[in-house]
Order: C-alpha cells, then sequence, then structure tokens
C-alpha cells in the first residue's frame, strides 16, 4: 500500500512515528474529451483573456481575491514558509472524546495509519488505549498546505484517521430552504411509518451494495472493444394508484409482506433426512 504521509503522532509526551495510507479510492469511471472528426484528445490552454495569449507555468502567480478584480499576491517562498511553520506540528491528538458526539456531517476522508520505524510499542499503545477507553483522538494535521482537524480511531486493530471539517466549513441548517416548521403528521401515519422502517431493518453488510452504474458502463466500454451490441437493461415502472401518503405506506408494507416468504424459502436449509431404525 503506497505511503502518502510520514510524520508522528503525539499525545501528552508520548511521540509515536507513523505512515499514512490512503484507505478509500475513487472508481470513477473518467472519460477523455475528443475532437469529434479525427478522435484527438482536445488539449486545454491557459489563456490570459486580457492579453490574449498562453501562458506558462514560470508566469502564473497565485494570489487571494479579497474583493471583485482585488487581489493579493502570495509569493511561492511565503507560502512554503509558512507550510513548513505549520508541518513542524505533525499529528497532535488535542483532545479525546467520544465518538456518538461528532456528528457524520464533519466526517471527510479516511486514512490507514501504519507505525514508522520505533514506533510499534507506542502504537500499540495508543490502539489499545483508545480500545478499553471507548474514546477517539481528536488531532490536527497538515496535509497538503491546509491545517486539517482528524479523528484518531480503531478499525479491525488498525489505527485509522479521518480528517472532519471545521465548524465554519458546515453550512448551517438554518440556510436550507423551505424547511417546515411544524409537524403536521398524525399518529396514525407516525406508526404506520415506523413499522415499515422496521420490516426493511437489516444488519449493514456493504458487500451487497454495488455500483450499478459503473458496472453497466464498463459493461458497455467492454462491447464496444469488441463489436458486440448490448441491449440496454430497463427498469419496469412499478404501476400503483396511490393517492396519499397513508396509501402509499400500507402498500409499501403490503408489498414486503409479500416479499418476506420468497426470502425465507431461498435461505431455509433443507432438514437432514431421518436415519431409520434398525430392527
Amino acid at each position: 500500500m503506497h505511503t502518502m504521509w510520514k510524520g508522528s503522532i503525539s499525545f501528552g509526551l508520548v511521540n509515536i512515528p507513523i505512515k499514512l495510507h490512503a484507505a478509500t479510492e475513487d472508481k470513477d469511471i473518467s472519460l477523455r474529451t475528443l475532437h469529434k472528426e479525427c478522435h484527438t484528445p482536445i488539449k486545454y490552454e491557459k489563456v490570459c483573456p486580457v492579453c490574449e495569449k498562453e501562458v506558462g507555468k514560470d508566469d502564473i502567480v497565485r494570489a487571494f481575491e479579497y474583493t471583485k478584480g482585488k487581489f493579493v499576491v502570495l509569493e511561492d517562498n511565503e507560502l512554503e514558509q509558512l507550510k513548513k511553520q505549520n508541518e513542524e506540528k505533525a499529528v497532535e491528538i488535542v483532545d479525546f472524546v467520544k465518538i456518538e458526539e461528532i456528528d457524520p456531517i464533519y466526517f471527510n476522508r479516511s486514512y490507514y495509519m501504519s507505525p514508522n520505524d520505533g514506533g510499534i510499542k507506542a502504537y500499540s499503545l495508543l490502539r489499545q488505549a483508545l480500545k478499553e477507553s471507548n474514546k477517539v483522538g481528536l488531532a490536527k494535521i497538515i496535509i497538503r498546505s491546509k491545517e486539517q482537524m482528524a479523528v484518531i480511531r480503531v478499525v479491525d486493530n488498525t489505527l485509522v484517521m479521518e480528517t472532519i471539517h471545521y465548524p465554519d466549513e458546515v453550512r448551517s441548517t438554518a440556510d436550507v430552504p423551505n424547511i417546515p416548521a411544524n409537524d403536521t403528521i398524525v399518529k396514525k401515519e407516525i406508526d404506520t411509518a415506523v413499522l415499515l422502517i422496521d420490516q426493511l431493518t437489516t444488519t449493514f453488510d456493504p458487500t451487497k451494495y454495488t455500483d450499478d452504474y459503473r458496472t453497466a458502463l464498463l459493461e458497455l466500454i467492454e462491447s464496444k472493444k469488441t463489436g458486440q451490441t448490448i441491449a440496454a437493461k430497463t427498469k419496469e415502472p412499478v404501476s400503483n394508484n396511490v393517492t396519499d401518503l397513508m396509501e402509499a405506506l400500507q402498500a409499501s408494507i403490503d408489498r414486503t409482506k409479500h416479499d418476506e416468504p420468497e426470502k425465507k424459502k431461498t435461505t431455509r436449509k433443507k432438514a437432514a433426512p431421518k436415519k431409520k431404525k434398525q430392527a
């Protein structure tokens, strides 16, 4: 597994040298844009709209637009110096909290942490301490020139770091439009909805969920490579004449009841044949 960052975790006076590895990968299928006439990949050039000429890498600077059309230019050496000053902090655990206190909206990306040279014992100590305390570490880290908050927890005997958003990066729910202020749902509708949820509740098994669109797109690409034609799979529309919320809930419950015997039938094991008694 590729090492993308090397540093250390510190909490109190304990220092643990670690390596960071990306825990997830983006499996989106990347499509190129071609010239329709000759199928040549399109080239995108950086052009100054005022000078009307192509701009090279050495002619580009970075800047912050503090008001429309007004910029503060930042030199590369200034940014590099600022980056080095903050990178010295490595991964510093500032607090320990219960993970239930962190709303999932704050979570961003996940990374596996492995011990670097000389860090095995301290790594194991932190891992066991987190397990027994049922807490997670709240830390700060610099990744790609940005200081981020992170949660350090244990997953399958491995320390995992998950970057989280700062509070000012999470938009307020008060800004979401058209949220109903008062509940207008009657008790019977609530009870029926809860019953439907109970009937659809299962144990989470991530292996049963797949990206159907990506699979279909790969099949289409493969078929065009080999010159085959495949018929597009279309789902048959579900016919219903439901006119109100209560009818929709009840119809959904009836459908799940109808599907239950089929599920049980496919999972039921055959009983072992009885042995005949010997005379």
